[in-house]
């Protein structure tokens, strides 16, 4: 029985066995006749450099509130015996994983193609290695990954919750470059009405508009009367874990209420019990090639779409392209974060139209680092997750004020939402960061606040 909208198979029932990763990604390169000898995937070398890449002004102003760290990347390269270098990168403090020096040293001296699949590697090494052998091999990524199936791939912008001001902003730039689709964050320190309301003004109905509340929602009854309310504009695709995910009654109750698609991060709850009880329309999908792979398998035989969230700057998301091309229900807009950087790590951007990027054929990932962004924006390698002071205020229409103090964690707002510290999800709510400005007054409502939690003044 095939899984439909509002109809998911009863049970998930039995995956197929899959071929060794390993095994098919090496009768990829026996049918391009491009294995003389495994000797020449031998890696000689990894080298890494960390870059410090700026935001653009708008994503600045609002990534600067919370994840100012998302601008470093370690970018790092793979030369093979036979010469050829291949290229990957991991976002030093988000992603599923970053390569241990352990990693690093474990791999020289061994076979690219034994190691391809091994998600410990972590998320750039292991980009690095699908590069280089597909440079060697002179085939395209997704043809290591397994058949192509998708010509083109849906991608979509991103920023994290914005005024509503920037929200039409970001939404009209990425129309403008061919985007169909923008996902966001619904968060009760802005007016999420407002957001999406403005924003609708400034795309086709056809644009898509998604929002990952991130649990801040807390339970079904008082977070249906807003998505019933956000869901009666048309562009308005799929809220994503608007509860608790381990709420499962709580979303099947939401999936059930609201013709807008519900999206879980998947493995949280566990995939059959998602099938069994409807309690979402589809999934986020990350983590390593294997981990992505399998997920797409179970995706398919159960004929749940997701999308594919692999976070960084341009090489990240080349090397998201190609599974998106070989993996069958990725068919959700892909996030990826790239579009938040002034300067791109690629030396040509990845085109879209009509909201789809073509899935490239070229040698490796089919696109080249750009050595002159990298070598411009090179530093240090951080010993530790930088972590500025930063003072948030939030206000209302009334007068009301609220400070929020930054406390050493990466979530420090998400957190005090989920802790309802926050008036909940009310009309005129705008946020913004206080510069610190040196001063006294400054210093003294930062202490003031970190050690209150949110405050009202």
């Amino acid at each position: 029985m095939l899984a439909s909208r509002r109809g998911f198979l009863t049970a998930a029932g039995s995956l197929a066995l899959a071929p060794s990763l390993t095994s098919a990604s090496r009768a990829a390169l026996r049918i391009a006749g491009a294995v003389a000898s495994e000797q020449h995937f031998e890696i000689t070398r990894v080298e890494r450099t960390t870059v410090k890449l700026e935001f653009r002004e708008v994503p600045r102003r609002n990534m600067d509130r919370e994840i100012p760290h998302w601008r470093y990347a370690e970018v790092i390269d793979v030369t093979l015996k036979c010469g050829v270098q291949g290229s990957g990168e991991t976002l030093l403090f988000y992603t599923w994983g970053v390569p241990s020096d352990e990693s690093i040293q474990r791999v020289v001296g061994r076979s690219a193609l034994e190691l391809l699949w091994d998600d410990d590697l972590g998320a750039g090494l292991q980009m690095a290695l699908f590069d280089a052998v597909g440079r060697a091999a002179e085939i395209p990524v997704h043809a290591l990954l397994g058949s192509k199936v998708h010509q083109r791939t849906p991608l979509s912008w991103w920023n994290i919750d914005t005024s509503a001001a920037d929200m039409a902003s970001e939404c009209r730039e990425a129309l403008r470059l061919g985007y169909m689709s923008y996902k966001t964050k619904g968060r009760p320190w802005f007016d999420v009405f407002h957001q999406v309301e403005t924003a609708c003004r400034e795309v086709p109905e056809n644009f898509r508009i998604d929002m990952d509340f991130n649990d801040t929602l807390l339970d079904a009854d008082r977070g249906l009367p807003i998505l019933k309310k956000l869901g009666k504009h048309p562009q308005v695709d799929i809220f994503e874990t608007p509860i608790p995910q381990k709420d499962v009654e709580g979303n099947r109750r939401i999936t059930e209420a609201t013709h807008v698609n519900v999206a879980m991060h998947y493995g949280n709850p566990s995939p059959s019990t998602v099938v069994s009880t409807g309690c979402c329309d589809g999934f986020v999908v990350g983590g390593g090639a294997s981990r992505l792979m399998t997920t797409g398998r179970f995706c398919r035989e159960t004929e749940l779409p997701f999308w594919l969230q692999l976070v960084g700057t341009g090489l990240t998301a080349a090397f998201s392209l190609h599974f998106g091309g070989v993996l069958e229900q990725a068919l959700w807009p892909a996030v990826n974060c790239h579009q938040l950087f002034e300067e791109n790590t690629l030396t040509a951007p990845i085109l879209l139209s009509d909201g789809h990027a073509d899935v490239p054929d070229r040698p490796g990932l089919g696109y080249e680092v750009n050595r002159d962004v990298i070598a411009h924006n090179r530093v240090d390698r951080p010993e530790s997750r930088p972590e500025p002071q930063r003072l948030i205020e939030t206000t209302w229409p009334d007068g009301r004020r609220m400070l929020t103090a930054s406390n050493g964690s990466v979530n420090f707002m998400l957190k005090a939402a989920n802790n309802d510290l926050y008036p909940y999800f009310e009309t005129g709510a705008d946020t913004r960061l206080i510069p610190d400005d040196g001063s006294a007054e400054w210093k003294m409502q930062y202490s003031k606040a970190r050690a209150e939690g949110p405050i009202s003044v």
